[in-house]
């Protein structure tokens, strides 16, 4: 079986990479339980790259349903050291614009229903959360954006996504409470992949498509799923541009990235007090800070 470094989630609308070549679907079981579709395991310019369906290729799972653990785990199976996330989202700004393209940097949670950590039953460890997304992967992600010169597209290098738990979309009196935060965008997923990227030790950015002006804008107050769609399709054409350039940008210069020992410091359970089946449970992630026998 093929291994991949360099690993793609896509989002709504963001089912397939075209461009992927010899191509191999992987069913993977995980600890924490079945993935959210097969991994599909292919070379972009004989570049191994993995791609998953976030929400299925049919589509058929809410964000409160996706198996996070299972789709960060699986990708830790397959090798993979960084993962690009392509994300609709909607705007809070009016300088972001719907067909745009942002590369945030900062998250707010506001989700509720879903666990984000591969840490409990035993094992206790705090990651640095700080910077939530590897700079110098985001970076890369950006400069493929501006290498295309995709037409009547904007790109917005840094910025803040508000995560909720939906289905729903937002009222408008919590659309205008994030933009008196000062955040940018909104989105239902990728707070959550965030900070499992980060305890697997993947660096991390996302790609997101801005669809929609939420509903707090007067002149687009009410965000249906045609709207999203509508854009989103515009949008995953050049999605697919930017991946590529980006897979080929990596394959010449893996940056390192801070997200690659972000456990060294973070376990507070000593060794021998963490249960064998929870250090079974996360071997993949902790194999290499066990003590070695003498």
């Amino acid at each position: 079986m093929i291994k991949a470094k360099i690993g793609v989630i896509g989002g709504s609308g963001l089912y397939k990479i075209d461009a992927l070549r010899d191509i191999q679907e992987v069913h993977l079981d995980t600890p924490f339980g079945s993935p959210s579709d097969a991994y599909i395991l292919g070379t972009i310019e004989g570049t191994p790259v993995v791609f998953l369906a976030r929400h299925g290729r049919n589509h058929h799972l809410i964000p409160s349903e996706l198996p996070f653990r299972a789709n960060i785990h699986g990708m830790k199976q397959l090798g993979v050291e960084y993962l690009i996330s392509a994300s609709a989202v909607g705007s809070l700004k009016a300088e972001i614009k719907p067909c745009d393209l942002m590369i945030p940097d900062q998250f707010i949670d506001r989700t509720s229903n879903r666990i984000s950590t591969f840490f409990g039953e035993g094992m206790v460890a705090h990651i640095g959360f700080g910077h939530p997304v590897c700079n110098r992967l985001a970076a890369m992600l950006g400069d493929a954006v501006e290498s295309l010169n995709l037409p009547e597209i904007t790109l917005h290098r840094s910025g803040t996504y508000v995560c909720i738990e939906g289905p729903a979309f937002s009222t408008i009196a919590e659309s205008n409470l994030y933009r008196s935060w000062g955040a940018s965008i909104i989105g239902m997923t990728n707070l959550t992949e965030a900070k499992l990227t980060r305890e697997a030790e993947i660096a991390y950015a996302t790609l997101a498509l801005v669809t929609d002006y939420d509903c707090w804008h007067p002149d687009h107050d009410h965000v249906t799923v045609e709207m999203i769609m509508d854009n989103l399709n515009h949008n995953t054409v050049n999605a697919q541009k930017v991946i590529v350039e980006t897979v080929r940008r990596l394959s010449k210069n893996l940056p390192v990235s801070k997200a690659h020992n972000a456990l060294k410091h973070a376990r507070l359970t000593p060794w021998d007090k963490i249960p064998p089946k929870t250090q079974e449970k996360l071997a993949i992630l902790i194999q290499k800070y066990l003590p070695i026998d003498d």
